[in-house]
């Protein structure tokens, strides 16, 4: 009897190509699914335990912590619209005779973008009446599906019995049965609940059905009181483009607009990333490759979190002493950092460049010699030097947010208006040294005495929010700042601009009569008058009290604060700040820029050095043996040919290298079917690779496109 079942099976499943066939043998699936147990991680217990990955690990969940919070926070705005949208669906009469509609512009490339609606459902679920259903494109690919994915979706949201649900075989599942099972759950209650339906991503959804669908709802719309969210990555004008009139007639749109991508990218650099609350830094390099990325190629601000993740995790990873560069609560934890370090650590301290600089600094010869032989002394003496240069991030930071505060609204903001602009150029180099710094001091020197008074009073606001944030730390027991030079800066610029109040316009030197008669001297030439009167125009110009203020003012910030606070960190500058700053852009570069040619061209001009079989080793790259995959032998006898490539040719080199008996005998037999076959799928491969085109010219040649 098995074999006869065996005979039939086989019978019955008779296919040209190798397949899977699946008969029911009437077993049922068991009601409860086993749970899905957790991903190990990949790494070791000793790679775990290790004091690189332990600091990582910490430093890049409290960063990962405030960016989530940064983003919910912002984010909550949205939903907080959106909620009273919904809720005064049901209370107003507008909507009458039309859809209810919200087109909520994410912009794209945003980071988890379904995940953002899935939390919009669940918030819409939660807080407001409503049945949520949520439609992305694979779920409607043509109007039945999108229909039974609606019916059920709103059945199984409401069902709190699982045999509640077999009621309705999937081929039952319409608007109908929605529509009575609608109106036997909540027909008789005085508040009934909105139907929403999320379109999550609408440009992938196809346009057809979402026409059709629009159409089809709004007819049940007088018993069913469906409310559509469209999720618009792009434009609202593309709702407007995709549904013709006589569907947008049935809907009247609300548009919501969340934060664009730049905008969530620059809020993250100057709330989380570029702050001295997170200690580690990208080189201007590196900075800049980040942002070039994300600026020129994709606007994903998940790639340029992800790519600094990547830099952070090869910074500790390179060497260990970089984890005393981590964000620490307290000194007892740096100082705990600093007792686990062996004494090969401590040599890689002592060959820094710019612990080097700090030795020859020294005038005590016995603290050199201590700081180069004595571990423990050495280790005593890093918690100083660490803490010397978080307060260096802290007032460099303060300063850059000044400079921001003073240039970002100047016309053509010649230094850039973000702080990811400023921060750029000042990690780069003295950025008083530049003509663009000096064109903007120039610019802030025209100011009138009202709009330099406002400037100064948002400089104030920044520098003592900078106060407060540390009084805030200190508070919660965590790392405190030396506040001083900043408590300095702000008296100063108190003092500055009460001077400037105090000023008026009046000039302090007027012009003298026996000045003007010296002009007119007899036997005067007219090249030494030109002259005189040119020395007269650079010196005897009348100099207002507001005008003295305002060039103290500007004097006091450039060399006060900006030549002090914002000098790029070198090793001749700032102690261990290598510990603190990541600078191999071209490591970087590697790994997080793909380069899928060069990829694949190893993949098939070497098989093994991906692949690690045996079977795939060439003693040379050009070599071309039996034993490598048809891809790879097609891909190395292509790379021999020219401009055209005559597909017999090809096919019988690579019959030649395949067919033993076809390279032993020379001659043009026929071809075995199989050999043939796979040649075929091969030249199918390379073209979809984009490798080879077929010719117009010539029938059997193909043209090559890479070379």
């Amino acid at each position: 009897m098995k074999a006869t079942f065996a005979a039939h099976t086989m019978d019955a499943t008779n296919s040209v190509s190798k397949g899977v066939f699946v008969f029911k043998n009437g077993t049922t699936r068991a009601k409860g699914r086993k749970k899905v147990q957790p991903a190990n991680s990949l790494l070791d217990a000793d790679t775990n335990s290790q004091l690189w990955f332990q600091v990582y690990k910490k430093h890049w969940d409290r960063l990962q912590n405030m960016i989530i919070k940064l983003q919910t926070s912002s984010y909550s705005k949205i939903i907080g619209n959106l909620l009273k949208f919904i809720e005064g669906c049901q209370k107003s009469l507008q909507y009458e005779g039309c859809l209810p509609t919200a087109a909520l512009l994410t912009g794209f490339n945003q980071n988890d973008h379904l995940s953002q609606f899935e939390k919009l459902a669940e918030d819409i679920q939660n807080n407001t009446f409503s049945i949520v259903v949520l439609l992305p494109a694979r779920d409607g690919t043509n109007l039945k599906q999108a229909v039974e994915t609606i019916v059920e979706k709103c059945v199984e949201s409401q069902s709190s019995d699982r045999s509640v649900e077999k009621r309705f075989r999937k081929n039952q599942l319409n608007l109908d049965v929605l529509q009575a099972w609608y109106l036997e759950t909540h027909g008789k209650r005085d508040a009934k609940p909105n139907l929403i339906l999320i379109v999550p991503d609408f440009e992938l959804f196809n346009t057809a059905v979402l026409q059709d669908l629009i159409i089809i709802l709004d007819s049940y719309a007088t018993q069913l009181p469906f409310v559509l969210v469209f999720g618009v990555a792009t434009d609202i004008s593309t709702i407007h483009s995709v549904l013709p009139y006589h569907v947008t007639s049935k809907i009247k749109i609300s548009v919501f607009q969340s934060e664009p991508s730049t905008t969530n990218l620059n809020n993250i650099l100057d709330e989380v990333l570029l702050t001295p609350y997170c200690p580690f830094h990208l080189s201007s390099k590196v900075f800049k490759l980040l942002v070039d990325i994300f600026l020129f190629y994709d606007f994903s601000v998940n790639g340029f979190i992800q790519g600094f993740k990547y830099a952070l995790m090869d910074h500790y990873y390179q060497k260990s002493i970089n984890a005393l560069s981590a964000v620490i609560d307290d000194e007892s934890e740096l100082n705990a950092i600093i007792h686990v370090l062996s004494s090969s650590e401590l040599e890689q301290i002592r060959q820094l460049p710019s612990f080097r600089t700090y030795v020859e600094s020294l005038k005590n010869p016995q603290e050199v010699i201590d700081l180069l032989t004595d571990d423990d002394y050495l280790k005593r003496s890093l918690t100083p030097l660490i803490m010397q240069v978080h307060n260096y991030w802290f007032t460099f930071h303060c300063a850059l947010h000044i400079l921001q505060t003073l240039v970002g609204d100047l016309p053509k903001a010649p230094l850039g208006k973000r702080i990811r602009e400023l921060y750029c150029r000042c990690v780069a180099a003295d950025v008083t040294a530049l003509p663009e710094f000096k064109e903007c001091i120039q610019l802030l020197s025209f100011l009138s005495k009202e709009e330099m008074l406002q400037k100064i009073q948002q400089v104030l606001y920044v520098v003592l929010a900078w106060v407060e944030r540390n009084d805030q730390l200190s508070i919660e027991g965590c790392l405190v700042y030396d506040v001083a030079p900043v408590e300095v800066m702000a008296n100063e610029l108190v003092g500055l601009s009460d001077q400037l109040v105090e000023a008026r316009h009046e000039p302090i030197v007027a012009e003298t009569q026996e000045d003007k008669s010296t002009f007119l001297a007899p036997h005067m030439g007219r090249q030494e008058l030109r002259e005189k009167l040119l020395t007269a125009a650079k010196h005897s110009k009348s100099e207002s009290a507001v005008s003295q203020a305002i060039e103290n003012i500007m004097d006091y910030f450039v060399k006060r604060i900006f030549r002090r606070y914002l000098r790029p960190a070198t090793s001749e500058t700032v102690p261990l700040v290598e510990l603190f700053i990541y600078k191999d852009s071209t490591y970087l570069r590697q790994h997080i820029v793909g380069a899928p040619r060069a990829a694949i061209h190893i993949a098939l001009n070497n098989p093994q050095h991906y692949m690690q079989c045996e079977c795939c080793t060439l003693d040379e790259s050009s070599c071309i043996v039996p034993s490598l995959p048809d891809l790879s032998i097609a891909y190395k006898l292509h790379l021999e040919c020219g401009r055209m490539i005559n597909l017999f040719d090809w096919l019988q080199a690579f019959r030649t290298i395949l067919d033993d008996d076809s390279r032993n005998d020379g001659s043009e037999q026929q071809v075995d079917p199989i050999i043939q076959a796979r040649f075929t799928r091969v030249v199918a491969e390379m073209q979809f690779l984009g490798f080879i085109k077929t010719s117009k010219t010539k029938t059997d040649h193909v043209t090559r496109l890479t070379w």
